[in-house]
């Protein structure tokens, strides 16, 4: 392979992955900043984008980051929302995989006062 060749197939790539990186956004960046997404991330350690999960440790509680969007909106900072329905769980709903959500049908009879 020619040296010439070799240097383009690497910037194409290098350029590849980085609008890779650029196309989701972390519902908690201030940028991107998604109130119900942002909560669900940090509460459950990830997200869903465009119906993949992805894995994140936050280092702080929700409130952190609703405070660092707040600020950098006053301060006349642009924030770029994501497409609707881009948090969105695959089967719908904003939520992180392995979480039930259960009500009180079957699960719930057998727990009644006094049962």
């Amino acid at each position: 392979m020619k040296k010439s060749t070799q240097v383009t197939l690497t910037v194409v790539a290098v350029v590849g992955l980085a609008s890779c990186g650029r196309s989701r956004r972390d519902p908690c960046d201030q940028g991107s900043f998604n109130e119900m997404a942002c909560q669900d991330a940090t509460r459950s350690g990830g997200y869903f984008y465009g119906g993949t999960w992805f894995p994140m440790m936050y280092r702080y509680p929700y409130p952190y980051y609703y405070d660092h969007y707040r600020t950098h909106v006053s301060t006349g900072g642009r924030v770029v929302g994501a497409p609707a329905g881009s948090y969105a769980r695959p089967g719908g709903g904003i939520s992180s995989p392995g979480v039930t959500h259960g009500g009180f049908g079957s699960t719930g009879a057998g727990h009644g006062a006094g049962e």
